[in-house]
């Protein structure tokens, strides 16, 4: 099983992107994933992908992850195909239901309880536009008529997706192509594995078991505050401590759990300041690299 670990950015702003994204290229790291956080100084998801696969040569790219329902599902597929031509194999979608900050989700609106009917359909929309030189479709939610996108991929986009309700993981099993999880112990991640498995199986489809990952903060002091609040108000039955590990040693044992469990791909985010991340670089390609096959 192939262990690749890259470098999320959370709340990074425009002026800091391309010194990291250089420093990333440079030391030769496998990928680098945005977040979707519109109320932040963070960039854009699917802009900021653009600008990195342009700047670079080796390093991917992803999103973990991009909001689907509320987005157009036709410019999405368009923009993935084109950042695929110019990057082939580079460009690393994961798609999820929502935002996780309450303030942004007035940006992508849908239907009143209709978010996951929203995604699923536009989910296949996507699909189809990034493999079928035309495309008719006649939906709830989308109406598409003999329409293409130009070039599209010479080898399809794997779509990753996010989430880890049961309704979440039933969807990665039917439409999806791996798993980003956030948030989860082991123990959960392993049964999330076998849920997704088994609803592959019941639509007669198999995820590739390398096609397992998660979004891992790892911290290197106490945790803040307003972090702990918020990890709490996402995972109230969770000890934050437990999700999140502090310092390298404690992220490396973690990592081995999660290998264990089936997980095979992992994006760290590091609780650190700006000032930070020249250490946290030099750290990650000491400590977490040799764990890479």
């Amino acid at each position: 099983m192939k262990i690749r670990i890259g470098i999320g950015f959370a709340s990074v702003s425009g002026g800091e992107f391309a010194e990291r994204v250089d420093a990333m290229e440079k030391l030769g790291l496998d990928s680098l994933w945005l977040s979707e956080q519109l109320s932040t100084v963070a960039v854009d998801p699917l802009a900021g992908m653009a600008y990195a696969l342009g700047r670079t040569s080796t390093l991917k790219v992803g999103t973990s992850v991009a909001v689907l329902p509320g987005r157009n599902p036709v410019l999405l597929a368009k923009q993935l195909a084109t950042m695929a031509a110019l990057a082939p194999r580079r460009v690393l979608p994961v798609l999820g239901l929502g935002p996780a900050r309450a303030a942004d989700r007035s940006a992508f609106p849908v239907p009143a309880g209709r978010r996951g009917a929203v995604f699923d359909e536009a989910l296949l929309l996507v699909r189809r536009l990034l493999v079928e030189e035309s495309v008719t479709f006649h939906g709830e939610f989308f109406d598409v008529t003999d329409l293409g996108i130009g070039d599209r991929p010479p080898r399809p986009l794997d779509i990753w997706l996010g989430g880890a309700a049961p309704a979440a993981l039933r969807r990665i099993g039917r439409l999806g192509d791996g798993w980003l999880a956030s948030l989860i112990d082991p123990a959960e991640a392993a049964a999330g594995i076998s849920a997704i498995n088994a609803a592959a199986a019941a639509a007669g489809r198999e995820i590739d078991p390398e096609h397992f990952g998660l979004s891992l903060r790892v911290a290197f002091g106490e945790l803040s505050a307003s972090t702990v609040e918020a990890l709490r108000a996402r995972r109230p039955d969770s000890d934050p401590a437990e999700l999140v590990p502090l310092g390298w040693a404690a992220a490396r044992d973690l990592i081995a759990r999660y290998v264990a469990a089936g997980v095979s791909k992992f994006v760290i985010y590091p609780a650190i300041g700006p000032a930070g991340w020249p250490e946290f670089l030099d750290g990650f390609v000491r400590e977490l690299g040799p764990l890479q096959t």
